[in-house]
């Protein structure tokens, strides 16, 4: 597997509300690589998407959900820094960012407890301007097992999407925006793709945690459950397609999480859905850590289950 492509994904500053970056450099790469692709897609962008993408592959039945942004940090008043979405970074992250008066790179400092965050102590010597936004800097680490870095989640999610892509016949793919911070862009993705082409199942392709149940390099992960409940027919459809897949996956239960699928069940709109991504350790971390066997079960199980579904 090449992983050159998710090193660039994951440099680029995106967190939530600020996919523009992304999107245009994701616009930008498929229209040069679509080209290459078995199929080539339908490319549908503009104000009624905001900064999302959507491609229409031959004569679609499901969509996969991708979304572009990740954690971060809002510059508030007095340099306190706001959280956007669940960052976990401990005190002494480097921080990176640009504000009017140019690049930023900084250190995350904690000063009371974890929730009050300043971005300078003695170190950092100018106020930032109000409203900038921060993002982890990359540390981008490739061996022989792993691939290490910020933002896999959801950069890995969104490289398994244009892996797939490259062999897909009929379809949909989704870039989604703000998941980290509760969602905003599906409910009218889900209405345009529900009235306009009739697709009301969906897979998410998003990275979950190692825990005591699911492990690294033992498959990617088919979630029954998080803190949204799929509808549990869809998803025995799922797991039984899986198990004649001969594809490595496991089976995550969790109480706690979400995703664009969350989303989709809160929108009036008929959606089935079901999670399914490869697990990472250190979640929201600036060393978001995830085993290269997930990662190919991954797209591998993505391929099939669009081909059958």
């Amino acid at each position: 597997m090449n992983f050159s492509f998710l090193r660039q994904l994951c440099k680029i500053h995106a967190p939530s509300g600020s996919e523009e970056a992304m999107s245009q450099f994701l616009l930008k790469y498929i229209k040069k690589e679509q080209k290459n692709w078995k199929v080539q897609p339908k490319i549908l962008i503009g104000e009624d998407f905001q900064d999302c993408i959507l491609l229409i592959f031959g004569e679609p039945k499901t969509a996969i959900f991708a979304h572009m942004d990740s954690v971060g940090y809002t510059v508030g008043y007095n340099n306190n820094l706001i959280k956007i979405g669940g960052p976990s970074a401990k005190k002494g992250a480097t921080l990176v960012g640009e504000d009017s008066q140019g690049k930023i790179v900084c250190e995350l400092d904690a000063q009371e407890d974890e929730h009050q965050f300043l971005t300078y102590s003695a170190k950092y010597k100018r106020i930032l301007d109000r409203g900038t936004t921060l993002t982890y800097q990359p540390n981008f680490r490739n061996d022989n097992n792993y691939v290490q870095c910020c933002y896999m989640d959801n950069r890995l999610g969104i490289w398994s999407a244009i892996e797939v892509a490259k062999t897909l016949e009929n379809g949909v793919i989704v870039f989604s925006a703000w998941e980290e911070h509760g969602g905003g862009s599906v409910g009218y993705l889900a209405k345009f793709l529900y009235e306009g082409f009739g697709v009301k199942q969906a897979l998410i392709s998003d990275i979950t945690w190692v825990t005591e149940g699911v492990k690294h390099g033992k498959g990617v992960a088919i979630s029954m459950r998080d803190s949204g409940i799929p509808r549990r027919s869809y998803i025995n459809k799922i797991i039984a397609l899986a198990k004649k897949s001969n594809i490595p996956f496991q089976l995550e239960v969790e109480s706690a999480g979400g995703s664009d699928g969350n989303a989709l069940q809160r929108s009036p709109y008929p959606f089935d859905w079901c999670f399914i991504g490869a697990a990472e350790d250190h979640v929201h971390s600036p060393d978001e850590k995830v085993h290269k066997k997930d990662i190919k079960a991954m797209v591998e199980m993505y391929a099939y289950l669009m081909q059958l579904l």
